[in-house]
């Protein structure tokens, strides 16, 4: 039985699946996960507990970013496997009692999902028993608007997200969708972007002869292009 119920803790959902589905009791009342969110980007985290230390420093600095995601249409959902009660007590202190780099009076607007059952963090994969059977590593799944998981990123208990780098893989997602391009290693907005391979010795060919106007070729099968940050950013934040 042990065992059996090891390697259900560790199923975890694949890039190109859709969001398994569920419904849950938040702090800001009852969702139905993905349905009710199609239409924007979501990203759905996972923390070890309430009353930590490393999860209020990154609740503070999501809540802090909150705004800043939701200009490019992605909204945030929490989870522990904590009570309701625990989650409000915890967010209330947060706001109320602690200041951290320049952040004070952080109110969490966004849902905090109560999973004591654990059975929302099991079928996201969150419990990984070789770090913990009794607490959801620091997972993270960015999840576009019809509902597929596009992105996924786990981290230890012991270390506390980049958030500079969740809005990136954001942003390059929504830029890889919108301009039909790659982004390369450490991608900024306004960086050039690639542009698919040829798809034809001839394109090949005119590529390497420099016929392909705005292309940058390092060989057949490498080409970039410039994208404008401005570009980018005015379209992605009409969305």
């Amino acid at each position: 039985m042990e065992l059996v119920e090891e390697k259900v803790a560790q199923i975890l959902p694949r890039i190109g699946d859709k969001a398994p589905a569920f419904k849950a009791v938040t702090t800001q009342g009852e969702i139905n996960f993905p349905e009710q969110f199609i239409g924007s980007w979501v990203i759905l985290f996972s923390h070890p507990a309430d009353f930590t230390p490393v999860c209020t420093t990154e609740f503070m600095t999501f809540a802090t970013l909150e705004e800043k995601f939701a200009h490019a249409n992605c909204k945030l959902v929490g989870l522990s496997i904590d009570g309701l009660f625990s989650h409000i007590a915890w967010l209330r202190t947060i706001k109320e009692k602690i200041e951290y780099k320049g952040m004070k009076n952080v109110e969490v607007k966004f849902p905090l999902i109560e999973d004591i059952t654990m059975e929302v963090a099991k079928k996201y994969g969150m419990i990984q028993p070789g770090e913990s059977s009794t607490k959801a590593v620091r997972a993270v799944f960015l999840i576009d608007p019809k509902g597929i998981i596009r992105a996924l990123i786990y981290y230890p208990l012991s270390l506390g997200r980049n958030f500079d780098e969740l809005y990136r893989a954001l942003i390059g997602l929504q830029t890889a969708d919108a301009f039909g391009v790659a982004t390369p290693a450490d991608w900024q907005p306004g960086d050039d972007v690639i542009v698919p391979p040829a798809g034809s010795c001839g394109v090949a060919r005119d590529r390497m002869e420099g016929k392909d106007q705005g292309l940058t070729c390092y060989d057949w099968f490498f080409c970039t292009k410039k994208l404008a940050k401005e570009t980018v950013l005015e379209t992605l934040l009409k969305q």
